[in-house]
């Protein structure tokens, strides 16, 4: 009886059954048990054979198939019994409420499935009606419509999406439909963020916003990208802003040969620099530290390094902010673009793309109107052989510098409330490393004078976007209907400027379609009657320190279609 350990351990050791963890013991460990049963198993019936054969002993033929149960069943249940004994305490500390619901029973499922269930219950939601009621590894897939009911009925409190290869469009449906109840929400990273590194297969993360929202990005064009990005110097303006910075990282993964980052806050020069490093490789990087309205430092830059392409991204941003100092905002959003126009006009920049924005389009406040004063500059001055200059138009970005959603984030994490100027208010929305991959895009599509407006889907009210944002964090939003609920929402009434909806085009008519789905362009127009004298007006205004001059100039050019030739041309 000895011979039979004395054949099995060896098997063991080779097939690394003591190597395993105990406590982290996988179910699949029962099929190489198995097989390492069957494998010493056969090593006994050889071994039975061979003293048969040499009259050392007789056995009956049962005993090998006995051997083979008695041995799966004493290996692999002393295994899973010690197991179950080693998370005895770890159940015993979790919460009776601690009811995880995974939506999507596939592969990906499954395997976090088993990661959670040895300190949760789990149970499966699933879009297959093949699969509801039924089980998939021991767990209950239930139908999607039946959130509430375990909410109510079982403490459901988390639900995370596991659906990797979704469609954005369709992720964003089902993100939408749970964030109705009060449940959080998190979800495994979508493929495309798999790929690109950004998240790791077994990091669960929160539900960001632009995942409810559920634009469906098209993949970038290889063709523009390598028009405008390899071996090249690169100039950004604006580098350590929201825009800029995702920008300076597209130009690095795009082998640019030299990046010059142009900021004139020291602290975002010095961490965009520092993000930077890793990944730069051959790229080279040169740290610029000044404000675009300083001409001799921009002029002095352009021919140190001899730029061939201009990302111009620095702008005061913050409506009342700029409202509430206009002149600054004025000479840095106008004269800056006039001073790095006139610049690299000079210098032989071949290609200069205008960063603008949809508050540019019939501006009500001074950010916007100087934006379309920047794109008039872009239009008007930036005219050589071979230059081609242009303009990209589009809405918010998601998670910029004083955008709604950190603020409304930062608001929900104290409790509450959550604070809007207007509950009518809309706005377009897209993600920051999208709307930078469009830039690029654009900037390759110039022929001259363009102004390029990115596809910014359907506007946002901002109410829901709030509300929305409660329930993610699943929370409830206090209300008369909801007395008991988690986060008020309060309106505080609209700011100086604020529209209460934004606009990309004057004529939607006059845009036309390139290549790139999601960018529209509007050809050059003949020309800027006016401008000039215009110019020279709010120069006098800002060197008087005439805030009431500047503004009355500022706003007179652009509610002047026809001076601008805009009412039939311009989108």
């Amino acid at each position: 009886m000895l011979l039979a350990p004395a054949l099995a351990v060896p098997v063991f050791i080779r097939m690394g059954l003591y190597r395993a963890v105990i406590r982290y013991l996988p179910e699949r460990a029962l099929l190489t048990i198995i097989q390492a049963m069957t494998l010493a198993t056969l090593l006994w019936v050889a071994a039975l054979f061979l003293a048969e054969a040499t009259r050392l002993a007789t056995f009956p033929r049962t005993v090998p198939f006995f051997y083979f149960i008695f041995g799966t069943v004493v290996v692999a249940g002393s295994r899973f019994v010690a197991k179950s004994l080693l998370w005895l305490p770890e159940r015993g500390l979790a919460p009776r409420d601690s009811l995880v619901a995974i939506y999507g029973a596939g592969a990906a499922g499954a395997q976090l499935a088993e990661a959670l269930r040895e300190s949760h219950r789990v149970i499966f939601f699933d879009d297959e009606r093949g699969l509801w009621g039924r089980d998939v590894g021991g767990i209950r897939v239930h139908p999607p419509d039946s959130v509430g009911q375990l909410i109510e009925g079982r403490g459901l409190k988390e639900v995370i999406l596991s659906m990797p290869s979704a469609a954005p469009a369709r992720r964003g449906e089902i993100i939408a439909e749970l964030s109705r109840h009060s449940v959080k929400i998190r979800t495994l990273p979508a493929i495309s963020d798999l790929v690109s590194g950004k998240y790791l297969v077994s990091q669960l993360r929160e539900i960001d916003i632009d995942d409810l929202l559920g634009r469906s990005t098209v993949p970038a064009n290889p063709d523009l990208m390598g028009a405008i990005l390899p071996g090249r110097v690169i100039l950004v303006t604006g580098a350590g802003g929201s825009i800029g910075s995702e920008l300076t990282r597209q130009i690095v993964r795009g082998a640019a040969r030299k990046l010059v980052l142009f900021e004139a806050n020291e602290f975002a020069l010095y961490e965009i620099e520092r993000r930077l490093k890793p990944l730069a490789g051959d790229v080279e990087l040169v740290p610029v530290l000044g404000s675009v309205v300083d001409a001799a430092l921009v002029r002095r830059t352009l021919a140190t390094h001899g730029v061939d392409v201009i990302f111009h991204a620095a702008a005061h941003k913050h409506v009342p902010l700029v409202e509430a100092n206009a002149l600054e905002g004025i000479r840095n959003n106008v004269i800056g673009a006039k001073v790095l126009v006139d610049a690299a006009v000079a210098a032989g920049v071949q290609r200069f793309v205008l960063i603008s924005s949809d508050k540019a389009v019939r501006p009500t406040n001074v950010m916007g109107a100087t934006k379309r004063w920047a794109e008039l500059i872009v239009r008007h001055y930036g005219k050589g052989p071979g230059m081609r200059y242009c303009s990209v138009r589009f809405g918010n970005v998601l998670g910029s510098n004083g955008s709604v959603v950190p603020l409304f984030r930062e608001q929900i994490a104290s409790g509450g409330p959550v604070t809007l100027t207007d509950a009518r208010m809309t706005r377009y929305f897209m993600s920051i490393h999208e709307a930078a991959e469009l830039i690029v895009q654009a900037g390759a599509l110039a022929e001259g004078g363009d102004i390029f407006l990115l596809e910014m889907g359907e506007p946002v009210a901002i109410r829901d976007l709030a509300e929305n944002m409660v329930r993610l964090a699943g929370l409830s939003v206090k209300g008369p209907a909801n007395p008991t609920g988690d986060i008020a929402i309060v309106e505080t009434g609209a700011r100086p400027g604020e529209k209460l909806f934004e606009e990309l085009f004057y004529d939607p008519a006059n845009a036309v379609p390139t290549s790139q789905p999601k960018i529209l362009r509007k050809p050059a127009a003949r020309g800027t009657d006016g401008l000039d004298e215009a110019l020279a007006a709010l120069c006098a205004a800002l060197a008087a320190d005439n805030e009431v001059e500047a503004r009355r100039v500022l706003f007179e050019l652009v509610e002047a279609p026809a001076r601008l030739e805009v009412s039939s041309q311009e989108p």
